[in-house]
Order: C-alpha cells, then sequence, then structure tokens
C-alpha cells in the first residue's frame, strides 16, 4: 500500500509538471500571437495613416482644379461675349424663329448661305427626326 501512495505522488507530481510546461507553452503561444497581431495593427494603421494623407492631397488638388474650371469657364464667357467676329448662331436661330428667311439670316447674321440654311433647318425641324437642309422633290 505505501508502494501505491508513493506512486501515485510520483505521478501526480509529473503531472503537475506537465501541466506546467503546458502552460508555459501555451503563454509563450499567446505572446506570439498577441506581439504577431500587434504588429499587423501597427502596419495597418500606418498603411491608414499613409492613405488618409493622400486623400487629403487629391481632395486638394481636386478643389484646386475645380477654381481652375470655374475661372477657365469666366473666362471663355467673357470672350464669347466680347468677340464681335463671332458668328452668333443663337441669334440666327431666334430670328428663324420669329419667321426670318435665309437671306434675312445672312443679312442681319454675316453668316454664308449655307450656314443660314442650315440654322434654318435645324431651327425649324427642331422636334423632327432628322433635318432637312434642302427640300426633296
Amino acid at each position: 500500500m505505501l508502494f501505491s501512495i508513493e506512486l501515485v505522488s510520483l505521478i501526480s507530481s509529473v503531472l503537475v509538471c506537465l501541466l506546467a510546461i503546458y502552460a508555459i507553452v501555451i503563454k509563450r503561444s499567446v505572446n506570439t500571437s498577441e506581439q504577431v497581431l500587434t504588429d499587423l495593427v501597427d502596419d495597418l494603421g500606418k498603411d491608414l495613416q499613409g492613405i488618409s494623407h493622400g486623400s487629403m492631397g487629391v481632395g486638394r488638388k481636386v478643389l484646386q482644379l475645380e477654381k481652375q474650371i470655374e475661372q477657365l469657364e469666366i473666362k471663355i464667357e467673357e470672350m464669347q461675349k466680347n468677340d464681335p467676329s463671332k458668328v452668333s448662331y443663337s441669334e440666327a436661330a431666334r430670328l428663324v424663329e420669329l419667321g426670318a428667311g435665309v437671306d434675312d439670316l445672312m443679312n442681319s447674321c454675316g453668316i454664308s448661305r449655307p450656314e443660314a440654311e442650315l440654322v434654318s433647318a435645324l431651327t425649324e425641324n427642331r422636334y423632327n427626326e432628322i433635318p432637312t437642309l434642302t427640300p426633296t422633290q
């Protein structure tokens, strides 16, 4: 009986040692996993910060380009308004709507006959599918 008590205590001691070793191995594994995850989170944070700075730069550039576009649109409008040699097709279209003929358009707007015929045809047939320049026979 004494032999069995000693055997039981020896087995118990071995099991306790094995459990302690297993606990140490598990703790190291957890610490390693935790370090890997911490490094991954740090890397992702750096990537996110880089993307954030890049998108802010792109945003600033977009705003700058929008301002340039607005300025160019204003300049284009001014150039269109101040160009005396510019043919006013919108004025010609308005005259056609008021009943002006091709000859009237040529005289009033200073455009050639083909241009006057085109403006007249496009304006008169605005709601038709295909405008015609000369009447078909």
